[in-house]
């Protein structure tokens, strides 16, 4: 059975509006459960929207519905990176796990890859004593916010270090001191602001603890028989002392979110999709 196409549409949110992709559970399915898809940081996004496609479709065809949002000032929705904020993100998954109930699913889960895995951890935390029990999809997530947003910083020094005043060139300290001082940077086509700084800066996956869900998190690893990174044993091992206990699964591959040229991981997909085959049924 062919997956029926996505549904573009614009979703009101505060500000403006919101670019939505909404992939409709095959056939007759019923509105049982549906996730939510939260995309990467700059442009990690773009290189991973194949991918998130093949996840949605995949989702799609074992029952289980999916929008895709951009979040504000990124992607088809209205503003522009320099004026999105963490809080308006944390607004924008209520406005779209709104729309999923509204459409009439039953359940509304969280899929998130890299800094979305973190956005779906942070906002359902806020929302635990209120939502039923919910299931995480977490790809790739990043374990810690400030050695994030330093490796994003770097691509503002290798661009300049690829300039005519390469002599010139920032470092990581002067540019943290920049946005300390209330000045926004311009990093690979994307602006960051000292608020969207100071959110990122503040993220640690460990902490991010939400008790009353199912948490699937997939790592893709250089070489097959790799184990989990250091860093990751580490947050599982803490997120087990608070009666956390994420499922883990690492296959090999390339990450499609950074790579130069589109790549696929059809692994993740089967992976992914795996423990929710048949939910609906």
């Amino acid at each position: 059975m062919h997956n029926p196409p996505a549904e573009p549409f614009f979703l009101d949110a505060s500000p403006g509006k919101r670019f939505c992709l909404y992939h409709p559970p095959t056939g007759d399915m019923p509105l049982n459960q549906a996730f939510i898809y939260l995309h990467p940081f700059a442009e990690e996004m773009n290189k991973s929207r194949r991918m998130a496609a093949l996840q949605a479709k995949a989702f799609a065809a074992a029952g289980v519905g999916v929008l895709q949002i951009d979040l504000y000032g990124c992607g088809d929705s209205d503003g522009d990176s320099g004026d999105a904020t963490w809080t308006i993100w944390k607004e924008d998954v209520a406005h779209a796990r709104q729309w999923l109930i509204h459409e009439g699913f039953a359940s509304v889960h969280f899929w998130g890859l890299r800094l979305g895995a973190l956005l779906a951890l942070d906002y359902a935390r806020d929302q635990e004593e209120e939502n039923d029990p919910v299931k995480f999809v977490l790809w790739q997530p990043v374990i810690n916010g400030k050695s994030f947003l330093t490796q994003f910083l770097r691509l503002r020094m290798v661009n300049e270090l690829m300039s005519e005043d390469a002599g010139k060139a920032s470092n990581v300290q002067g540019l943290r001191e920049r946005l300390g001082a209330g000045e926004s940077l311009e990093i690979a086509g994307y602006m960051l602001t000292p608020v969207m700084a100071a959110a990122i800066d503040e993220l640690k996956l460990d902490q991010l603890t939400v008790r009353n869900g199912e948490i699937y998190w997939f790592e893709i690893t250089p070489d097959a028989g790799r184990g989990l990174s250091p860093a990751g044993v580490s947050v599982v091992e803490k997120w087990n002392q608070t009666g956390v206990f994420p499922k883990v699964g690492l296959m090999p591959g390339l990450p499609f979110w950074a790579t130069q040229e589109i790549s696929e991981c059809p692994e993740l997909v089967a992976a992914t999709v795996k423990p929710f085959a048949g939910v609906s049924s």
